[in-house]
């Protein structure tokens, strides 16, 4: 009996540490991010058009394209695809993807498309392309909008975000594009 109530006891204390104290810190700390920790939303004329963090889809014509998402981008869904690079199913995936990329950009080689824009990332919901990946797009997009060559790609630098310790250099592709889209 002694065991029994020094266990009920434990349960009571951890219950009371894990299920109110800890979640309130949390929130608490949150309170002090920006935005309360609700993530950085962006807008355009008082709109929500999407968060900072979490990728977007743009497939359509004159904009630059994120990183595929094997959730489609469902952030309730947040996950990889769990297939290494021996899955044939995967493997197959990747390859109409890159032929999918080749046939919009046809002044590439299979050999210049950078992994990240054919592959999934972790969350599947990364908002970066790296700096490379948006670079080799400018092209296509100055073409179906009808733009300079050379202000696209200004554009694309003014976007490349470098890491302060290591790493790749990334963009944000719904920042990007939200800035191209007030381009002439």
């Amino acid at each position: 009996m002694k065991n029994i109530l020094s266990m009920l006891r434990l349960t009571a204390v951890l219950a009371m540490i894990f299920c109110i104290y800890y979640p309130l810190m949390v929130f608490g700390v949150a309170q002090a991010a920006p935005n309360q920790g609700k993530g950085e939303i962006l807008t355009v004329d008082g709109k929500t058009v999407g968060y900072k963090r979490i990728g977007q889809k743009f497939d359509k014509p004159g904009f630059f394209w994120g990183r595929p998402s094997a959730v489609d981008y469902n952030a309730a869904a947040s996950a990889g695809s769990n297939k290494g690079p021996s899955n044939v199913d995967y493997l197959a995936q990747v390859n109409t993807r890159i032929d999918a990329f080749l046939a919009a950009h046809p002044y590439l080689k299979r050999s210049e498309i950078p992994s990240d824009i054919v592959t999934a990332s972790g969350s599947g919901l990364d908002p970066h392309i790296s700096a490379q990946a948006a670079l080799i797009q400018v092209k296509r997009v100055a073409k179906d909008r009808s733009l300079n060559e050379f202000k696209v790609r200004t554009l694309v630098q003014k976007h490349i975000e470098t890491p302060s310790v290591a790493g790749t250099q990334t963009v944000n592709v719904l920042e990007l594009n939200l800035e191209l889209q007030q381009l002439k």
